[in-house]
């Protein structure tokens, strides 16, 4: 309660002997109540309860507008396992779950090719409660993408998005069958694009995502906030948690597209072989870039021979991409057909050079053999034993016998059977050139093992 005002009085007194006199001050008028505190005004751009409530809103209907063409995919094998989903024997046979998503209205529908892999029976259930026998129309493994069909019409399909345009830290939704619970719907955000370096596939450049992902998931759509595809669903990093990768929907949509049209996926082919760029082998070449791809193999008679590239040529640019490693090559080569030009930018001994390469369908050529035996060399210090061989046209190169465990070469990676093809930039070097080389205790190879080519350092 707030305290009344009282009369206040004053007795004055002045001079000898005695006077007095009252003074009466004004009883002042109440004072008005100060308002109550006012609520703290929300910062500009945070989030209200109506904003989060309308996040909830958004991926119900990302839900309801997108599961319809996800399917849970049943698979029987042979005995095994697989990283498809979960797995149980019965009757001498294995059985598999995955997802998929339908891609035409049909029958075709989008999956990965390790969730069909060796199958002997295929079944699809749809969001309606059909289920449907499944056949495969084509894969392709280097994507790890299949493609299954089934007979029915009018189905419900998925949109697709531009994947390249996706950014990273926006909301995206997966959708899938993880151990058999069909249609579970996960969310998170897209947390990185264009990983690759798994070792898992051929060609490699996920989207990655903390949206929960589990076995069963696998071949399932990860789509925006449009309810559009951006991925299909591939793999989890065991090593931690909430790291998921998809594929990204331009490699996914390219090469179903593919497969529905000729049953196979073609790429194009420019008949090099590649290698990221390592500090390491930077610091073997004179004047290198600090990234790029490094050209280890050039196919007689292909595009890149003819377009005048070279072992030990530095790839920075196709066409509009800048190139940061090997990767990078593969991604812009998938997204090309045979009979393009594409314009190639390369550093060579320090300088920058361009040049036009003439795409062609995808060859296989096998190394030349390798006959006879020479003699025999161990260069000091790096743990290395060569002997020369004979190749094709009676010319002769070194090639490694034995490595000594815990040296040089062995942490470099060197293997016995290895053959050299250049030594320091020296081309098909013997022993003794390798020997040389190694004089000032480093050395930069090329080496051949079965069909890989690549460069290495020594030190």
């Amino acid at each position: 309660m707030r305290p009344r005002c009282m009369l206040a009085s004053m007795l004055v007194m002045a001079g000898l002997g005695s006077a007095s006199a009252v003074a009466s001050a004004q009883v002042p008028r109440p004072k008005a109540p100060p308002p109550p505190p006012a609520l703290p005004t929300p910062a500009r751009g945070l989030p209200t309860a109506a904003d989060v409530r309308a996040l909830g809103d958004t991926f119900v209907a990302v839900a309801e507008k997108t599961s319809p063409a996800v399917v849970q995919i049943d698979v029987t094998v042979g005995s095994g396992e697989s990283s498809a989903g979960r797995w149980f024997r019965a009757d001498a046979t294995t059985r598999g779950m995955g997802s998929g998503v339908i891609f035409s209205a049909d029958g075709a529908i989008l999956t990965n090719n390790h969730v069909i892999e060796d199958a002997r029976a295929i079944n699809v259930r749809l969001k309606d409660g059909r289920t449907l026998p499944a056949r495969v129309a084509g894969r392709d493994p280097a994507t790890d993408l299949a493609v299954l069909r089934v007979d029915a019409t009018n189905l419900p399909v998925a949109a697709f998005a531009d994947s390249d345009a996706a950014r990273v830290g926006e909301w995206v939704v997966a959708i899938g069958s993880p151990f058999g619970l069909g249609h579970t719907v996960t969310t998170g955000v897209l947390s990185a694009k264009g990983r690759g370096g798994v070792g898992m596939n051929a060609i490699e450049d996920y989207l990655q995502t903390d949206a929960s992902i589990n076995p069963g998931n696998s071949g399932g759509p990860l789509v925006n906030l449009d309810g559009q595809v951006l991925g299909i669903n591939t793999m989890i990093v065991s090593k931690g948690q909430g790291i998921g990768l998809a594929v990204p929907s331009n490699i996914a949509r390219r090469v179903a597209t593919q497969i529905l049209k000729t049953g196979r996926v073609m790429r194009a082919w420019i008949g090099i072989g590649i290698q990221d760029l390592t500090p390491q082998l930077a610091a073997e070449i004179p004047s290198a870039p600090t990234s790029g791809a490094l050209v280890n193999t050039v196919v007689t008679g292909g595009p890149a021979q003819k377009a005048h590239l070279e072992p030990g040529d530095i790839v920075t640019k196709i066409g509009a991409r800048s190139i940061a490693d090997a990767q990078d090559v593969i991604r812009e080569l998938f997204l090309h057909d045979d009979g393009e030009v594409l314009a190639m930018e390369v550093i060579r001994s320090g300088k920058r050079y361009q040049t036009k390469v003439t795409l062609e369908a995808k060859s296989e050529t096998s190394p030349p053999a390798l006959p006879v035996e020479r003699k025999v060399s161990s260069p000091q210090g790096l743990g290395i034993t060569l002997r020369d061989v004979e190749i094709d046209g009676g010319s002769s190169l070194a090639q490694i016998v034995a490595v000594s465990a815990d040296s040089p070469a062995d942490r470099a990676g060197l293997k016995p059977g290895d053959v050299v093809l250049e030594a320091d930039f020296a081309r098909l070097p013997l022993s003794a050139d390798v020997q040389k080389a190694a004089q000032d205790g480093r050395l930069l190879l090329r080496i051949r093992r079965d069909k890989a080519t690549f460069y290495t350092a020594v030190r």
